[in-house]
C-alpha cells in the first residue's frame, strides 16, 4: 500500500499522457445534464471534478452511487460510468437503464463488463491501467473525468493543467506531507474521529472517511461548514475524549465561513482534541490534491500503528460472494 500510494504522482503523469491521446465522439443530441455514476473509489473522482468544476461549468452535474437512474436521465443526458475494475455491478446496471432511456454514455474503466458494454453500443470508453484497489487508482479517475469534460467542450483545460502542478506540489512536498501524514495517523489512533472542512472541500472529507475506513479498519465521520453549524454543533455538547477531530484549513475560506471556522473551532476545542491540518496550494485542486494525500498517507500510518493489513477487505468481499448468488 505505501508503493501504491507513493505512486500517486508518477500516476498523475501517466493519466495525463492518457487523457491527451484520448478522443471522444461528440455526442447527436444536445446535452442538458450530466450524470457521473461510480461507487467507492471509483465514485470519489466524480464527487472531486464536479465540485472543482461548479464555478466553470453550464450544465448542471449530479453524481449518483446507486443502481437506479434518476428520472429525468434521457436522450439529452451524458453519462460518464466510472469503474475501476468495469465489474461494478451498481454502475453496470445504472448504465445500461441510461442507454435504454437513450442517454450518451462515456466509460472509464480498467476493462471488464463495463468496456464490453461500451463496446456493443458504440460508447467511447477510456481503458486505464488495472489490477490494483479502486482506491489506489484516484489519479487515473480524476485525470480522465477532467479530460473528458475538457474534450467536449464544457470547461477549459485549467483543471488538467492545475492536476498537473499539483503533482509538482506533491513531489516537491514529499516528506513534509508524509510527517503530517504520521502526525495525523498518531493523532487519531484510539479515538473515533470526525473531519470537517468547508462545503468546496466536501469530497476531499469523504475521501478521508473512505481511506481510514478501508486502510484502516475505523470508523469515523465527515461534515462540512456552514451546514454542520445547523446540526451536528449541537451534537457536540455530548463529546467527549472518545473522540477527536481534524479540521481542514484550506486558506481559501468565504468570510461568513471564516467566522463559523472560529466559533466552530472553539467549541469542539472545549470538548475533546482537536487538530488542524493546514493545505498548501495555489488553487482548488493543488489544495485538494495536497490533503488527499495526507490523508492517503496517514491512512497507511494508522494501519501499521493498529497492525492491520490496509489491502484487506475481507467483509466487501464477502459481500459481493453473497451478492452473487442473489
Amino acid at each position: 500500500m505505501d508503493k501504491l500510494i507513493a505512486a500517486f504522482i508518477a500516476n498523475i503523469d501517466e493519466a495525463l499522457l492518457i487523457a491527451k491521446n484520448s478522443i471522444f465522439q461528440t455526442p447527436k443530441n444536445k446535452i442538458e445534464n450530466i450524470v457521473i455514476c461510480g461507487m467507492g473509489g471509483s465514485g470519489i473522482g466524480g464527487k472531486l471534478v464536479s465540485l472543482w468544476l461548479q464555478d466553470e461549468i453550464n450544465l448542471p452535474v449530479q453524481c449518483v452511487h446507486d443502481y437506479v437512474a434518476p428520472n429525468y436521465i434521457g436522450s439529452n443526458t451524458l453519462v460518464i460510468a466510472s469503474s475501476y475494475s468495469g465489474n461494478t455491478e451498481e454502475t453496470l446496471l445504472f448504465t445500461e437503464e441510461a442507454i435504454a432511456r437513450g442517454a450518451y454514455v462515456i466509460g472509464v474503466c480498467s476493462g471488464g463488463q463495463l468496456a464490453q458494454l461500451c463496446k456493443k453500443h458504440h460508447f467511447d470508453c477510456v481503458i486505464v491501467p488495472g489490477g490494483n484497489p479502486p482506491r489506489t487508482a484516484l489519479a487515473f479517475s480524476i485525470v480522465q473525468l477532467s479530460n473528458i469534460f475538457h474534450q467536449l467542450g464544457y470547461t477549459s483545460e485549467n483543471v488538467l493543467k492545475n492536476l498537473k502542478s499539483a503533482g509538482e506540489l506533491l513531489a516537491n512536498r514529499t516528506e513534509y506531507i508524509k510527517s503530517e501524514g504520521k502526525k495525523l495517523a498518531e493523532f487519531i489512533n484510539g479515538t473515533v474521529p470526525a473531519f470537517y472542512a468547508t462545503t468546496p472541500y466536501e469530497a476531499v472529507l469523504i475521501r478521508a472517511k473512505q481511506q481510514f475506513n478501508e486502510n484502516s479498519k475505523l470508523l469515523c465521520w465527515m461534515h462540512v461548514i456552514p451546514e454542520m453549524n445547523h446540526n451536528e454543533l449541537v451534537g457536540w455538547g455530548g463529546g467527549d475524549s472518545r473522540f477527536s477531530a481534524v479540521y481542514f484549513d484550506t486558506g481559501d475560506v468565504y468570510p461568513r465561513n471564516k467566522k463559523r471556522e472560529e466559533i466552530t473551532l472553539e467549541v469542539i476545542a472545549s470538548k475533546t482534541k482537536l487538530l488542524v491540518v493546514k493545505a498548501e496550494g495555489n488553487n482548488f485542486v493543488e489544495r485538494s490534491i495536497f490533503l488527499i494525500h495526507i490523508v492517503d498517507w496517514a491512512s497507511f500510518y494508522l494501519s501499521e500503528i493498529k497492525q492491520v493489513d490496509a489491502f484487506e477487505i475481507n467483509i466487501i468481499d464477502r459481500l459481493k460472494s453473497e451478492l452473487a448468488n442473489f
